[in-house]
């Protein structure tokens, strides 16, 4: 412990890590960095600040890191159609590799020996967090006070709290839910969601109304791609933040976006969770809708085959691995021709293609029409195309292997 002199601690300004700054402060008698990120979790980042300075910090890092967050870490997940488990689009997973990489450069920035986390020793998170700061920084350190202290509960911290003369800001109305917030998403865990037969609460969600709730009438909504990313919407130009915001907006106010789930986590448990994903749902409907006129078969049916493969990869911590700089490799020369226009109808918690275009499109009107094609296709050819393939299955068949 002696050889630590100071820790770069992720820092949200909240009980736990507020505990955690005066904790590493008296444990190690070191000398403590923060770092908050703003990832466009909904919350002003900038009051951190104080909260830090109140515990003696000299060194604060405050920065909006949403741009980063969406063009170098959201979007090319989104490229290769992600999704853990048939229904988690990894909102959490995709948000941790971009701390992680930050955490090493302020600790290398201000010579730290040292960083620090406050995800517990239950969850993914942990890993995410030391599997890219050991990537990226093979012989730093990492403090884990949620391993280390007997602080383990929410009455043991208010206690600490107080015979430190830690101020806590209680606020009223404060969601009793375990939350994560970023552009992607809002996860929810914790509370009533601890039962896997129990309903969530419609007052729970954030971001979307239910979708009972939700307008009458159609929104319709047209997204332009550029090589697999979103570059516009509805003829307007946007920053990546600006698209994954106004998507998040639109799709909230139809209902879309909610899912209930119960996942595998890496650790080794089922993890039962809410999450509130309304621009990444819009999103992932309308990727793969532009990629089913722009790619080849052969290439499209390869990148569904890989897609668990990747999201596993996320979902576990490896975004800094050669394997998934390998697969994202794979992914994103796929996506040269993954331009055009892609048009959406919004409705009630339903995200529905009702149009696809491109200048790239490989979907030939002449060939495709059940009209007369003009010699475009020869239908005969089907016949021995069919007897080809159909040859081991008849040679089987005439050795007597019934199938039946």
């Amino acid at each position: 412990m002696s050889d630590i002199k100071k820790v770069v601690l992720a820092y949200s300004g909240g009980l736990d890590t507020s505990v955690i700054v005066r904790w590493l402060q008296d444990t190690y008698n070191c000398e403590v960095v923060t770092f908050t990120a703003d990832l466009g979790q909904g919350e002003e980042v900038e009051p951190a600040r104080a909260k830090a300075e109140a515990l003696g910090v000299k060194e604060i890092y405050i920065e909006d890191l949403r741009e980063e967050f969406v063009r170098d870490y959201v979007f090319p997940m989104f490229r290769a159609n992600t999704i853990y488990e048939g229904e988690y689009l990894l909102g959490t997973s995709i948000a941790r590799p971009l701390i992680a990489k930050r955490l090493v450069e302020i600790a290398n920035e201000t010579g730290a020996d040292a960083i620090s986390h406050g995800a517990t020793g239950k969850g993914n998170d942990q890993v995410r967090f030391e599997l890219g700061a050991y990537a990226l920084k093979p012989g730093v350190h990492v403090i884990a006070p949620w391993r280390e202290w007997d602080l383990n509960s929410r009455e043991k911290l208010l206690a600490y709290c107080e015979e430190r003369n830690i101020p806590v800001e209680k606020k009223k109305g404060k969601s009793p839910y375990s939350m994560d917030a970023n552009l992607l998403h809002i996860s929810y865990e914790g509370m009533v969601l601890e039962d896997p037969w129990a309903e969530a609460e419609e007052d729970m969600w954030r971001w979307s109304v239910s979708p009972e709730k939700a307008p009458d009438q159609p929104t319709y909504i047209e997204l332009t791609y550029e090589m697999g990313d979103i570059v516009a919407i509805d003829g307007q130009a946007m920053k990546a933040h600006e698209v994954l915001a106004h998507l998040n907006k639109v799709g909230g106010d139809n209902g879309i976006g909610r899912i209930d789930i119960v996942e595998n986590r890496y650790v080794g448990m089922k993890s039962r969770g809410c999450y509130e994903t309304p621009g990444g749902t819009i999103m992932l409907r309308a990727h793969r809708a532009i990629e089913s006129i722009t790619l080849d078969r052969e290439v499209a049916h390869l990148k569904d085959s890989i897609m668990p493969r990747y999201a596993e990869v996320v979902y576990n911590g490896y975004w800094w691995s050669p394997e998934r700089e390998a697969l994202q490799a794979l992914i994103d020369q796929t996506q040269t021709y993954v331009n055009g226009t892609v048009r959406l109808k919004l409705y009630k918690g339903n995200v529905e293609v009702v149009g696809r275009k491109s200048l790239d499109s490989l979907f030939d009107e002449k060939i495709a029409t059940f009209e007369e094609d003009q010699g475009a296709y020869d239908q005969k050819d089907a016949e021995g195309f069919i007897k080809l393939n159909a040859l081991r299955l008849r040679i089987a068949a005439g050795k007597g292997r019934n199938l039946l």
